[in-house]
């Protein structure tokens, strides 16, 4: 399967530190990941990297067989979905769900003056059924709940189809109720043949959604451990990540994970 992302013995240095320390990760097109470990770990400077807002101190990152530092990082952009908080908090709290998604197309936040055609407005309709939100398209994005702006996020970065999907914590901050509703409609879009090569940042491994292939387990900027879910996350390498012995727990697809 074609490799949509690459990271060759990347360093990233800030302030003496190395946030990431010789890391080596690969993503096929096919592939679902969670990136998972503690606070401090380097899992957001990891998806800074695969959405080029981040250069690597050393070593190589490759991105849809584009170079970091050989390509013009903003045509490849636009290949690239990316739905984080720090995003959300961008979106003006007076745009319209639908406006929220559809000017994903022209990657701006904030309709002004922008020209859409049909075929725009219906493929972003269409997003908003597919992930709940048909009914709020009219509603200003600063009146909707946590999960339902978590679900906004997403769908605007499906909004452009895009090759590789980066999600920084979907699932962050939500009570039950609207975690498990996004973590449903994740594990769909996951399964679903036609979707790009997701990564996703989560702490908690109850987060997971089922249908994610793979997981990349980071401590102090290293990778403890990668690989498919049923082989890597393990007890024992859980325990390792996040410094204190676990028990970790399967049933269905979704995982549970407690301290001895």
């Amino acid at each position: 399967m074609p490799t949509v992302l690459s990271f060759e013995d990347v360093v990233v240095r800030r302030d003496g530190r190395n946030i990431v320390d010789g890391l080596s990760w690969a993503v096929n097109d096919d592939e679902r990941w969670v990136v998972l470990g503690p606070n401090g770990a380097g899992k957001t400077t990891v998806l800074q990297l695969a959405d080029t807002l981040l250069h690597p101190t050393s070593g190589t990152v490759e991105i849809l067989d584009e170079r970091l530092g050989r390509t013009d990082v903003f045509e490849l952009r636009p290949r690239i979905g990316f739905a984080s908080q720090a995003l959300a908090r961008r979106i003006p709290a007076d745009e319209t769900v639908l406006n929220a998604v559809l000017t994903a197309a022209y990657s701006v936040l904030g309709r002004w003056n922008e020209q859409y055609e049909n075929v725009d407005e219906r493929r972003a309709l269409r997003v908003l059924r597919e992930w709940r939100l048909e009914h709020l398209a009219d509603r200003t994005f600063g009146t909707l709940s946590d999960g339902e702006q978590k679900r906004v996020q997403v769908a605007r970065a499906i909004m452009t189809d895009p090759e590789l999907l980066l999600l920084d914590e979907p699932t962050a901050s939500l009570d039950l109720g609207s975690r498990e509703v996004l973590v449903g409609l994740l594990s769909e879009y996951a399964q679903s043949p036609v979707t790009p090569a997701l990564v996703m940042v989560t702490h908690h491994v109850e987060e997971i959604p089922p249908g994610f292939t793979h997981v990349l387990l980071l401590r102090d900027g290293r990778s403890v451990a990668q690989g498919t879910l049923a082989e890597t996350l393990t007890a024992q390498n859980l325990s390792e990540t996040f410094g204190l012995e676990v028990a970790l727990n399967e049933e269905g697809g979704r995982y549970a994970a407690r301290a001895l």
